[in-house]
């Protein structure tokens, strides 16, 4: 239909909040061309909060803590207006499909603000998972935080930037 003057379409709002810096080139490349592409669709921010150094025999109270101290470095950015989704192993896991339909959700009940955590290598605090409104897994295998957010974004860009461009996705 036609647009009223005035009326503004409301770009949905994208935070990824995630432990530890990227060092790699090839992962910070991969970034900055997804966060490029998916700027044409949405506002997509990624804010990265230091990880702790975990010694090599650390115990499960001291992980614990490790674990709550990236927690509170994350929680400077959680916005309560937002949708707070969690990406951990024992999340609901999703298709790429699934996903798609939790982002057209979103759109429609005009909540547009979502904000992905991804963990660092030790996970994301239990108390700051039971805040997330949802828990999502992408596999029940574990992968390095620096190709999460590549996988991340690419699932977004997907159901974003290909979707808005009517290019076909291939599936194998």
């Amino acid at each position: 239909g036609k647009r009223l003057p005035g009326a503004v379409r409301k770009r949905m709002k994208v935070d990824i909040i995630c432990v530890g810096k990227i060092k790699e080139n090839y992962w910070v490349d991969a970034i900055k061309e997804y966060t490029k592409r998916l700027s044409k669709y949405i506002k997509i921010n990624i804010y990265e909060v230091k990880d702790e150094q975990t010694p090599d025999k650390a115990g499960e109270k001291e992980e614990l803590m490790i674990k709550q101290v990236e927690a509170q470095r994350i929680q400077k950015y959680i916005n309560n207006d937002a949708i707070l989704v969690a990406l951990a192993i024992e999340g609901k896991e999703m298709s790429s499909e699934d996903f798609s339909d939790f982002f057209a959700d979103n759109e429609v009940h005009s909540n547009s603000h979502i904000q992905f955590i991804i963990g660092g290598s030790l996970g994301i605090d239990d108390d700051l998972k039971k805040k997330s409104s949802k828990k999502i897994s992408f596999s029940k295998m574990t992968f390095p935080h620096q190709m999460m957010r590549v996988i991340l974004l690419e699932q977004i860009y997907g159901k974003t930037g290909v979707k808005n461009e009517n290019k076909t996705i291939c599936r194998s």
